[in-house]
C-alpha cells in the first residue's frame, strides 16, 4: 500500500511539473551545520561587500523552523530563465535573468498556486514561499534535495540542465519523502575561475561578492571603484560570464514562459541607444524588470562607467 508521504511528495511534484518548474526536490526542514561555519567565515571576509542585510537574521539562514513554525519540510524549486535569443553584439550586456518580467513576481505567483494545491488536495498544510529576497539558503537547499551541486561559481549545477534557471522554496509544516544531494561534477575545470574578468572567484568554490560585477552594478549604491574601470566586460547589469563559460551550459534549453520573454527592443539596443536611454523609455522598455533595481541613474552610472 502506498503510505501518504509517498503519494503527497509525488502530488506536490507532479503539481510542481505542471506550474511549469524545471524540477522539485524535498528536504527535511532543519539546521544546516556544514553551511553555518562558511557563511560566518564569509561574512568576517567582508565578502558581502555594502550588502549589509547578508549579516541580519544569521540563525534564520541556517535554519527555516525559525521561519515557519513546525516545519517539516523545504521544497526547493526551479525555473529555467535561459533566452531563445540573446541581445544585439554591439550593446552592453544585462544579465538574462533580467530579460523578461522580474522574477520574483512570476515565481511568487507560481508558488503561491503550489500551496494553495497542497493545502485543497492534502488538507491543512501551513508553509511559506520564498525566492531569494528572504534569509534562506537557496542554493544550500536545492542542492541538499539533489537538484544539482554547487559548482565553483558557486551557483547551483545541473547535469544536462546547467544553471540559467531560479531557485524557489516552499517551506511547510507536512512530512514527505526527502531526496539526497547529487554529486560534484565540476572535476579538474577552472573555465568559471579563469574568465571571471574581475577575479572575484577567490578560490574554487568561493566568490569574493564584493569584487563581482553582478555586485557593482546592482547592489553598490556609490561611485563604481576606479580600480575596476576596464574590467566590466560591457556588463551594465548583473553579470553572466561564469555561466556562459560553464560547460554544462552547452545543456542550456530555451524556456518556455512568455513572462520571461524580453522585450524585443532589448535585443535591438546598440550601444548608442543604451548611452542615450531616457526616463521615458526605461520606464517603458524595462516596466515590469528586474533593471529598475538599479533605477535609471544607477543604469545610466553603470553605461558612463563601460564608455568613458
Amino acid at each position: 500500500m502506498i503510505n501518504n508521504k509517498s503519494k503527497y511528495t509525488q502530488l506536490i511534484k507532479t503539481e510542481a511539473q505542471r506550474l511549469g518548474f524545471l524540477s522539485c526536490g524535498i528536504s527535511k526542514a532543519g539546521f544546516l551545520e556544514e553551511e553555518a561555519p562558511r557563511l560566518e567565515n564569509w561574512l568576517n571576509k567582508q565578502m558581502h561587500g555594502e550588502m549589509s542585510y547578508m549579516e541580519n537574521n544569521f540563525d534564520k539562514r541556517l535554519n527555516p523552523t525559525l521561519l515557519v513554525d513546525d516545519a517539516k519540510s523545504v521544497i526547493s524549486l526551479l525555473l529555467n530563465y535561459y533566452p531563445s535569443e540573446i541581445q544585439n553584439s554591439d550593446s552592453y550586456n544585462i544579465s538574462k535573468y533580467a530579460y523578461g518580467q522580474d522574477y520574483h513576481f512570476v515565481i511568487k505567483e507560481k508558488l503561491k498556486e503550489l500551496l494553495h494545491f497542497i493545502q485543497t488536495e492534502i488538507g491543512e498544510v501551513s508553509g511559506r514561499a520564498f525566492v531569494d529576497s528572504a534569509p534562506v539558503l537557496d542554493k544550500a537547499w536545492a542542492a541538499k534535495s539533489g537538484l544539482g551541486w554547487i559548482g565553483k561559481n558557486s551557483n547551483l549545477l545541473t547535469k544536462q540542465v546547467g544553471s540559467f534557471y531560479f531557485i524557489a522554496e516552499l517551506i511547510v509544516d507536512l512530512d514527505l519523502e526527502y531526496d539526497y544531494a547529487t554529486t560534484d561534477h565540476c572535476g579538474s575545470c577552472t573555465a568559471c575561475i579563469d574568465a571571471c574578468p574581475t577575479e572575484a572567484i577567490v578560490a574554487p568554490y568561493v566568490v569574493d561578492g564584493s569584487k563581482c560585477i553582478s555586485y557593482f552594478t546592482i547592489e553598490l549604491k556609490e561611485n563604481l571603484p576606479i580600480e575596476m574601470k576596464g574590467k566590466f566586460d560591457d556588463w551594465a547589469f548583473g553579470c553572466d560570464v561564469c555561466q556562459d563559460v560553464c560547460p554544462w551550459n552547452k545543456f542550456s534549453k530555451p524556456h518556455n514562459e512568455p513572462l520571461f520573454n524580453p522585450n524585443p527592443e532589448i535585443l535591438l539596443f546598440t550601444n548608442k541607444d543604451w548611452e542615450e536611454i531616457t526616463d521615458e523609455t526605461f520606464k517603458k522598455v524595462f516596466k515590469n524588470s528586474a533593471v529598475k533595481r538599479t533605477k535609471l541613474e544607477g543604469l545610466k552610472r553603470n553605461i558612463n562607467f563601460l564608455k568613458e
